[in-house]
């Protein structure tokens, strides 16, 4: 089992990074689902494009209760909590340190400006995101919601040599929308 799901892995990534040929364009749907976003293969470890602005992720939670009054969690910092995981860690695992981001990432990539959905890949990325987000906040907080919304504030990185004293002024102040999740925020 696992010699034929190395196979199938190596076939999937091979025919994801090969020039377009018949085979390729017949099953891009299928290695598309399985590459994405686990397996991804860019360039960016031999030309990184390293973030000219500091982003913090926030979410908050809704939850529906019994009469249908609806109650929202105060936000909670996701890229604190990121932080705080790793800065104490001598060897912090590469992906607590960019899931998030990267996430983020992707799907800006996908929506662009008006946070529409307009490819499989896009729901996706969306679903991702949304999944991240979640998690979180169950293994933060706990509790149950259906509801989730992100806000995220983009902020220039301050120039070598300035002095430490007010913060930069956010460049981006993107409220998404609430995206609906199962009871338990999974």
């Amino acid at each position: 089992m696992c010699v034929v799901t190395t196979l199938v892995h190596l076939g999937a990534v091979f025919l994801h990074v090969a020039p377009p040929n018949p085979v390729s364009q017949r099953y891009s749907r299928q290695v598309d689902a399985w590459v994405y976003p686990l397996f991804e293969q860019n360039w960016r470890l031999f030309a990184p494009n390293p973030d000219s602005v500091n982003r913090r992720v926030w979410v908050r939670t809704a939850h529906t209760g019994p009469g249908g009054s609806a109650r929202v969690s105060p936000w909670i910092d996701l890229t604190a909590l990121d932080r705080a995981a790793v800065e104490h860690d001598p060897f912090p695992s590469h992906t607590a340190q960019n899931l998030l981001r990267r996430a983020w990432t992707s799907y800006v990539d996908t929506h662009g400006a008006d946070d529409t959905a307009r490819s499989p890949r896009a729901v996706m990325m969306q679903k991702y995101l949304t999944n991240i987000a979640a998690d979180r906040v169950a293994g933060h907080r706990g509790g149950t919601f259906e509801f989730i919304q992100l806000r995220v504030v983009a902020a220039p990185v301050a120039a070598p040599g300035t002095a430490p004293g007010r913060p930069p002024t956010p460049v981006e102040n993107r409220l998404l929308p609430w995206w609906k999740v199962t009871p338990h925020g999974k």
